[in-house]
Parts: structure tokens; sequence; C-alpha cells
């Protein structure tokens, strides 16, 4: 699985980090980034969720 983050659409919330800090984190400039590639098998629901509660549809997971 794969978490793919659009930086033009992300508006550094934090809501990802705090949901699936194994996945993702905020960058220097504020916006986030993913960590890990491919997405840890125990990480893979709090993964889809923080793509779930994003405010503006920022993440994408591909399976």
């Amino acid at each position: 699985m794969k978490a793919i983050v659009d930086r033009d659409t992300c508006t550094g919330c934090g809501l990802c980090p705090e949901t699936c800090p194994e996945v993702f984190e905020l960058d220097d400039e504020g916006l986030a980034i993913v960590k890990a590639d491919p997405v840890p098998a125990d990480a893979e629901d709090s993964a889809r969720e923080a793509a779930d509660v994003c405010p503006v549809e920022a993440i994408t997971i591909q399976d």
C-alpha cells in the first residue's frame, strides 16, 4: 500500500501525523510528507483514517 500527499492541496493542518505518525509528518515548510513507503502493514488502517480525516482531501491511498 502506498500513501501520496498532494502538496499543492495540503494546508499543513497536522491531522495526518496526529492520526498516523508512522507514515506522515510535517516538513520544514509545514506541509505533510510521507515518511514510510510502502505503508507498514500495521499502519494501513490509520493511514486510511488519515486520508479520510484530511479536510482538503490531499491524501490518496493506493492499494
